[in-house]
């Protein structure tokens, strides 16, 4: 019944805008997190990053992520998604303290998004993301470190409050990883148990529930950016793993980029 709805909805919207094909920048950051999910530990970390926007037929770089757009309907995209993991050394987390460090991650793997419901405007989207990434690790020799798992239904609202260049991105949904993801987080070998840690082997399943706040706006020649981010581990498979230091993770961070050039070509874009 919401197909059906979302179909009639359609039927009468507002072509999307055209947009420059890309656009480039440099920017500044600041990003609060756990050391990894469930430490009880945070660091700051303030960065440089480039800004690309992308709006190829079939590779996006945006606020989204870098993605290639394999499939594109008006009900289903088929993308291939990219994120990644900071690395963490055991010196300086107590948790983990005597055990290896853990070495940054690039995850890749293939997403697919449902539009679930559009306003006639394009204002309001409500998506179905199902992706699914494996995690390798950056290192010398890679290692792949497992699957996760991440449906969620996001909504994003733009030109919120009648505000031009302003929008507000919502998201929600439980997480599963499989057994070697859980482990390269929450197995405590036997020789690096210690009276307050014991060993512990971490299985694969339900990873707990997350939620996320975005809110940017672009100006004409900037772009200004903040999120924040809930999880809750919960009843998760590795719950009860003694690296698991506290079950509510909140993390959350802002950035300033200033945009110096952009393509004469433009195309139709939600984005």
């Amino acid at each position: 019944m919401l197909f059906v709805a979302s179909g009639a909805a359609c039927a009468d919207e507002v072509p999307p805008p055209d947009k420059p094909l890309w656009e480039l920048g440099v920017g500044m950051g600041v990003a609060a997190f756990p050391h990894y999910p469930g430490s009880n530990q945070t660091r700051a970390w303030v960065f440089p990053f480039p800004y690309v926007v992308y709006r190829g037929k079939f590779l996006r770089a945006d606020r989204d992520g870098v993605r290639g757009q394999l499939l594109s309907t008006d009900r289903v995209n088929f993308n291939i998604s990219v994120l990644g993991s900071l690395p963490v050394s055991s010196h300086d987390d107590n948790a983990r303290t005597g055990m290896p460090d853990l070495k940054p991650t690039i995850e890749i793997g293939p997403s697919v998004e449902v539009h679930l419901w559009r306003s006639p405007s394009r204002d309001m989207l409500l998506d179905l993301r199902l992706p699914v990434r494996m995690g390798i690790t950056l290192e010398s020799s890679p290692k792949t470190v497992g699957w996760q798992f991440e449906p969620n239904v996001n909504l994003d609202l733009v030109d919120v409050a009648g505000v031009s260049g302003l929008r507000v991105g919502m998201f929600a949904g439980p997480m599963f990883a499989d057994g070697k993801y859980s482990d390269h987080f929450y197995t405590v070998a036997p020789q690096y148990a210690t009276p307050g840690r014991p060993a512990f082997q971490a299985s694969g399943g339900y990873a707990g529930t997350q939620a996320l706040v975005s809110m940017s706006r672009r100006f004409s020649r900037y772009w200004v950016g903040a999120f924040m981010r809930y999880a809750n581990l919960a009843g998760a498979s590795f719950a009860d793993s003694p690296l698991v230091r506290q079950k509510s993770v909140l993390s959350g961070g802002v950035a300033l980029a200033w945009v110096f050039g952009q393509s004469s070509k433009t195309v139709a874009s939600d984005e």
